[in-house]
């Protein structure tokens, strides 16, 4: 039988030093964590107040409306859901909106504004080109050029207090350029429309 052997002091401080090592790898470890999981609820605050305080925003100054036709396709489709303001709105050059008709109030359109009060326009439907006051848009958001013509004749001006509209999808929609729906005035603007909400998979802002 082997007789015992104390262990030498040598041995015995680097057992402490790894000890020591240890623990201090331990404790930045655990540092590490307490930070990421500190860092991480922050975050998820911050996301979570944002969108507390955009739902509360726009149940104030909102609404939330349903797209019902393709005359704006490819930009929106039928049943897409989308978010709109009109809170602080003047009306611009480019923007969707929502507007009433006074003949069919019942039947809200969604158009985008070609120009605004003031301004000439003239298409060539020839070419399919809009131009306003004398400058050819360019428009990467419409489906194809502009072709179909109804009863307004061109170049018109836009009286003030209203604006001129027209759908994406060029021709199968029915807007400024008809007698029928004409100019837009300004007080039957609805609200711009900002973001789509409906799929999920095409959340995000409209341009």
């Amino acid at each position: 039988m082997e007789p015992w052997k104390e262990d030498s002091p040598e041995i015995f401080r680097q057992q402490q030093a790894q000890q020591q090592a240890e623990k201090f790898i331990a404790a930045e470890q655990e540092k590490k964590r307490q930070v990421f999981w500190k860092n991480y609820f922050e975050w998820v605050d911050a996301l979570v107040g944002a969108v507390l305080l955009t739902v509360v925003i726009f149940a104030f100054v909102g609404r939330v409306a349903t797209v019902s036709g393709s005359s704006m396709f490819p930009t929106l489709e039928d049943g897409d859901m989308v978010l709109l303001s009109h809170l602080f709105y003047q009306p611009a050059q480019g923007d969707v909106v929502i507007v009433t008709q006074p003949q069919r109030p019942q039947e809200p359109l969604i158009k985008r504004i070609i120009a605004t009060e003031g301004q000439q326009v003239y298409i060539d439907f020839e070419q399919g080109e809009v131009y306003v006051d004398g400058q050819l848009l360019q428009e990467p958001y419409v489906l194809e050029p502009t072709y179909e013509q109804y009863d307004i004749s061109f170049p018109v001006t836009v009286p003030q207090g209203h604006v001129f509209v027209m759908g994406d999808n060029r021709n199968n929609s029915l807007d400024s350029r008809s007698s029928r729906v004409g100019m837009i005035d300004e007080r039957n603007l609805v609200g711009k429309v900002y973001y789509r909400v409906a799929p999920l998979d095409e959340i995000g802002g409209i341009d």
